[in-house]
C-alpha cells in the first residue's frame, strides 16, 4: 500500500520531474553525563530511500544545530514572553535552514552522469511528543485543554477511544491565530513557518516516533502500572524472582536484579516484551497475562513492512482490543486516569498516519538517537568546551574526510615494518593513566594518551564495531610506509622531538566546504599503533592532530600558514601516501609553514 501523500505530490508535477521527499528529525540532547549542557541537532533523510536502507545511520545527515535560548532564572523561563521567543527562534531557524530549498521551483542532481530534476517537499517530521508540539506550536503541557497535536480533542475525552474528533490543519489553526484566539485551541500565538509550505499539514506530518511512542512510552506505562498492581497484590517480589530465573537465550538480556525501570533502554524494554507474558502468568490477577498477549499481537502488526486495507482493519482491531483491556486494568491505578496524549494518539491516529505516510518502520528515531553519539556526545568530549558548536562541526568535517579516505579490505594486506616498541598493554583507562605518568614523555604524547580512548571509540564506531573487549595495544616510534618513507613519532631523537606530518586528500565534492591547499589538508602524527581485537585482523593506525589554516593570512610565501587545532582522529596507516615537511614559524606561537618542499626552495635560490 503506497502512502497517499506521495501519490498526491507525484500527480501535481511534470512527468519529467521527481519528488524529493525530505524527512526531518530534531531533538535536544545532553552533551555530558551530568546533563548540564545541551545541543539541539537537526538531521535530514529522504523518503526516496527504501525503508530498510533509510534506517541505517549513513542514510541520514546532520543539517546543523538549532539555537537553545537561556533564561536568567526559573521565573523568566516559565514566562509567556520567554516561551513565545523560544517558539519564534525555533521556527525562524527552521526557515533559515529550509528556505533555500524552496527558493527555486526545483533542484537538479547529477546521478550516474545524468542530471535529474527534483521537486523538494517536506514529507514527515519524526519526533517525540514535546518536539512535535514545538513543530506544530501546540501547547506542550499534558494538562492543556487540547493536548493532542493531531486533533482538537479535549483532555477530559482522551480516554474515550470511540469519540469523534476534529482534525487540526493549517486552515482551522490559522483562523485561531489570525483572530488572536490561539489559546482556545491550545496553540501558541506565533506564526508557524510550515503554514507557508504547500501540500504540508504540519499537524499530521509530525508522525509518532515508534521508539518513544511504544517502547519508551505505552509499554513503559504498562510495566509501571503492572508493578503498582503487583504491589497491591503483594506479588512484586515473586515477579522479580521470575524475571531473574528466566532462562538465558541468544540476544536476550538477562535481568539479574529484576525490574529496574530507571535503567531500562528501548532495547531492554523490547526484551521485556518477550518475557513479560510468561512472568505474569498465573498470578491470579484477571486479564494481566492477556493484556501482554494483546500488546505483543499489536506490536508485531505494527512492525509490518506492508499494509493492505484489510491489514489496517485488523491492526485497528488489535489496537482497540489492547486499548480496552489496558484501560480496564490500569485506569484506577493511573493518577491521571490514563488521560495520556500518546494513548489517544495511538488509538485514534496511527492507522490514518500509516495510510498517509507509510509503514511505522519508516519513522522510527532509533538510528537518529544513535547519531547523537556520533554528532554530539563524542565530538563534545573531544572539544575543549570553548566555542563548542564550532569545534564539533570541525571535528565532524574532518571525521568525514577520514571515513571517506578509509581503505577497504585488501586482498594482500601490507606487512608494516615497525621499529622500537614503546608500549604494549591491554586497553583500559587505568593502563592509559599509568602510561601517561612516564616522566620521560613529551606533552604531545601525554595529550595523545588523553585522547586515545575517545578517538578509538569514534573509529570503531565507523567500522560498526560495538565492543573493544580484549583489545591489545602496541605503540611504536616509527613505521615504514609503502613508498619506503618513514613515519616518526619520536619523543627524543637526538635530543629533539620528531612527529611526522602528513597530507590528507579531500574529495572534489568537499572542496567548497574546506579551506585547503589544492585539495589537501594537513595533520601531525602523534602515535603509531597496532591494535588487535578478538577475532579481528590487526588494525594499523596513526593518531593524528589536525592543522587548520590561519584564516587572516592563509598563505605566506606561497606556503599555507597553519596552526594546530584541538581536533584528533585515528587514520589508517595504509592510506598515508607520504610525509610532508612543516616548519614552525619562529617567534610565533602555534604558527607553521607547510608543506615546505626543500628542493623547490633550493632551486629557486640558484
Amino acid at each position: 500500500m503506497e502512502n497517499k501523500i506521495s501519490e498526491i505530490a507525484e500527480r501535481s508535477i511534470s512527468n519529467h520531474a521527481n519528488i524529493l521527499s525530505i524527512i526531518l528529525y530534531s531533538d535536544v540532547t545532553t552533551t555530558d553525563t551530568l546533563g548540564k549542557s545541551s545541543l539541539h541537532p537537526i538531521y535530514v533523510s529522504l523518503e526516496n530511500i527504501p525503508t530498510w536502507r533509510r534506517n541505517k545511520e549513513d542514510a541520514k545527515q546532520l543539517l546543523g544545530y538549532l539555537p537553545i535560548l537561556s533564561a536568567k532564572n526559573e521565573k523568566e523561563k516559565k514566562s509567556s514572553e520567554f516561551k513565545e521567543l523560544a517558539c519564534e527562534t525555533f521556527h525562524n531557524s527552521i526557515k533559515f535552514l529550509l528556505d533555500p530549498l524552496f527558493q527555486d521551483d526545483n533542484v537538479d542532481f547529477n546521478i550516474d552522469d545524468k542530471d535529474i530534476w527534483f521537486f523538494p517537499r517536506i514529507f514527515t517530521i519524526i519526533c517525540d511528543w514535546p518536539e512535535a508540539c514545538t513543530f506544530s506550536l501546540t501547547y506542550k503541557s499534558a494538562n492543556s485543554n487540547y493536548p493532542c497535536h493531531f486533533c482538537l480533542v479535549q483532555r477530559e475525552d482522551l480516554i474515550d477511544i470511540r469519540k469523534e474528533v476534529i482534525l487540526r490543519n493549517h486552515v482551522n489553526m490559522k483562523e485561531y491565530f489570525d483572530s488572536n484566539t490561539s489559546n482556545l485551541a491550545s496553540l501558541e500565538q506565533v506564526n508557524n513557518y510550515f503554514w507557508s509550505i504547500l501540500n504540508l499539514n504540519i499537524y499530521a506530518a509530525t508522525v509518532p516516533d515508534k521508539m518513544h511512542h511504544l517502547d519508551l512510552g505505552l509499554f513503559k506505562y504498562q510495566i509501571e502500572f503492572t508493578m503498582e498492581l503487583l504491589k497491591k497484590k503483594k506479588s512484586l517480589n515473586k515477579v522479580n524472582e521470575r524475571i531473574v530465573d528466566i532462562p538465558r537465550h541468544l540476544q536476550l538480556k538477562v535481568f539479574k536484579k529484576g525490574i529496574q525501570l530507571s535503567r531500562l533502554t528501548a532495547s531492554e524494554y523490547r526484551d521485556m516484551m518477550k518475557i513479560m507474558v510468561f512472568v505474569v502468568d498465573d498470578l491470579q490477577i484477571e486479564d494481566l497475562s492477556e493484556v501482554y498477549v494483546k500488546w505483543n499481537e499489536m506490536y508485531l502488526l505494527s512492525r509490518s513492512e506492508k499494509f493492505k486495507e484489510s491489514d489496517l482493519k485488523n491492526f485497528q482491531k488489535a489496537i482497540n482490543d489492547w486499548g480496552d483491556l489496558f484501560i480496564k486494568l490500569f485506569q484506577k491505578i493511573s493518577n491521571s486516569h490514563l488521560k495520556f496524549s500518546k494513548l489517544h494518539s495511538w488509538i485514534y491516529h496511527i492507522v490514518d498516519t500509516i495510510q498517509e505516510y507509510g509503514v511505522i518502520n519508516g519513522y522510527t528515531t532509533e538510528t537518529y538517537e544513535s547519531l547523537h553519539k556520533t554528532y554530539v556526545k563524542i565530538p563534545y568530549r573531544l572539544s575543549n568546551k570553548k566555542e563548542v558548536e564550532k569545534q564539533i562541526m570541525e571535528n565532524i568535517r574532518r571525521q568525514t574526510i577520514i571515513s571517506r579516505n578509509r581503505v577497504g579490505k585488501t586482498k594482500t594486506p601490507m606487512a608494516f615494518m615497525y621499529t622500537t616498541k614503546l608500549f604494549d598493554f591491554d586497553l583500559s583507562e587505568s593502563m592509559i593513566e599509568q602510561n601517561k605518568k612516564d616522566p620521560n614523555l613529551d606533552k604531545k604524547i601525554i595529550k595523545s594518551f588523553e585522547k586515545f580512548i575517545d578517538c578509538l571509540k569514534v573509529y570503531l564506531n565507523i567500522l560498526n564495531i560495538i565492543s573493544a573487549e580484549g583489545c591489545r595495544i602496541k605503540i611504536y616510534s616509527s613505521v615504514t610506509l609503502k613508498n619506503s618513507a618513514i613515519l616518526h613519532t619520536k619523543n627524543d631523537f637526538h635530543h629533539r622531538l620528531w612527529f611526522s606530518n602528513i597530507a590528507v586528500n579531500i574529495n572534489e565534492e568537499e572542496l567548497s566546504e574546506y579551506l585547503s591547499d589544492k585539495g589537501n589538508c594537513y595533520v601531525q602524527t602523534l602515535l603509531i599503533t597496532e591494535i588487535r581485537l578478538l577475532n579481528k585482523s590487526p588494525m594499523h593506525l596513526a593518531l593524528v592532530q589536525w592543522y587548520d589554516f590561519i584564516e587572516e593570512t592563509p598563505f605566506v610565501y606561497g606556503c599555507p600558514l597553519l596552526r594546530l587545532v584541538e581536533v584528533y582522529n585515528f587514520i589508517e596507516i595504509e592510506v598515508i601516501e607520504d610525509t610532508i615537511y612543516v616548519v614552525p614559524r619562529f617567534d610565533k606561537n602555534n604558527e607553521y609553514f607547510g608543506p615546505v618542499r626543500p628542493r623547490l626552495y633550493l632551486m629557486n635560490t640558484l
